[in-house]
């Protein structure tokens, strides 16, 4: 019996298209659903290119890409955009226009989905609403019609050093770990979360009735006066600032899961893999002070 040799027709028959695998995303988070000001969906690709390998990432940044190279994936799918704002040049002596000539010399598409991630159910808030410990949430606020941010309660209440203990063995390592305002033993049972930047939400926040918020970014003003308003209070909510990438990552695995369930038996053929690359722009802190400890001057 003669050999059988497979033609490139056969070695692409059954692949998934680009295009396919981005209807079944514009279905999980609806673009319409993103904030006003925001740039979600296809930044890169030809909607006919299979699809093989998929890595999911935070950020698009050119060591992802790279690694998405080394991999042989087919795209990129991020939670934060590569072009947020208006640029004027893909030169590659810029690191945005290296990153655009990278994708499309290496045939590697690119896709983000970010407040439209945010906002879905299940998205970026709930993941990181389970690695506080929380179950059954409510939104936090409902911005542009959506809800943003997640608010329950936890099923035993804990003293704020051991809230943030937990919360660290759930979050991939920083090197800048987290930051938490309030007393350690401060008591926690209910808790409100934004993943990103969330120092805009206070206002939710305190109508929650949250005892702590976990989000990322805060500011030394929109911190500071929170605190302050805590003060005249019942000295509610605690600040965690778990860090931007860490709080948003934890969405990835999830992603990958429910993707594959999306494209049915199609995504059985499909390999997807979370970036192992870190993405958090911090290297190494020094003198931080542990629960308790104050540097000189603090009250």
């Amino acid at each position: 019996m003669g050999s059988v040799t497979e033609t490139a027709e056969d070695q692409t028959a059954g692949d998934l298209t680009l295009r396919e695998v981005v209807a079944a995303l514009d279905m999980m988070f609806p673009p319409d659903t993103a904030q006003s000001w925001d740039r979600v969906g296809l930044v890169a690709g030809d909607p006919e290119q299979p699809v093989r390998h998929i890595l999911l990432a935070v950020d698009p940044t050119l060591a992802v890409i790279a690694e998405a190279r080394e991999a042989g994936a087919d795209l990129i799918i991020t939670h934060h955009p590569l072009l947020l704002r208006g640029i004027h040049s893909v030169a590659t002596t810029t690191a945005k226009g290296a990153a655009v000539t990278e994708l499309i010399v290496h045939d590697i598409a690119l896709y983000c989905a970010h407040t439209n991630a945010d906002v879905a159910d299940p998205g970026v808030g709930q993941a990181l609403a389970l690695a506080c410990g929380l179950t059954d949430t409510e939104p936090l606020e409902i911005t542009e019609g959506q809800e943003l941010g997640r608010v329950g309660d936890l099923p035993e209440a804990l003293e704020l050093a051991d809230f943030a203990a937990r919360l660290v063995a759930g979050l991939p390592p920083t090197a800048g770990g987290i930051r938490v305002a309030g007393p350690p033993d401060g008591t926690v049972r209910r808790v409100a979360v934004l993943g990103g930047a969330g120092d805009s939400a206070f206002a939710a926040v305190r109508a929650s009735g949250a005892d702590v918020y976990v989000t990322a970014d805060l500011r030394h003003h929109p911190a500071l006066e929170a605190r302050e308003e805590a003060g005249i209070g019942a000295g509610t909510p605690y600040l965690v600032d778990a860090g931007h990438y860490a709080s948003e990552s934890l969405w990835l695995p999830g992603l990958a899961t429910r993707l594959m369930s999306e494209l049915g038996a199609a995504g059985a053929r499909l390999e997807v893999t979370v970036s192992q690359v870190r993405t958090d722009p911090w290297d190494f802190v020094l003198g931080a002070a542990g629960p308790g400890e104050h540097t000189q001057g603090d009250q």
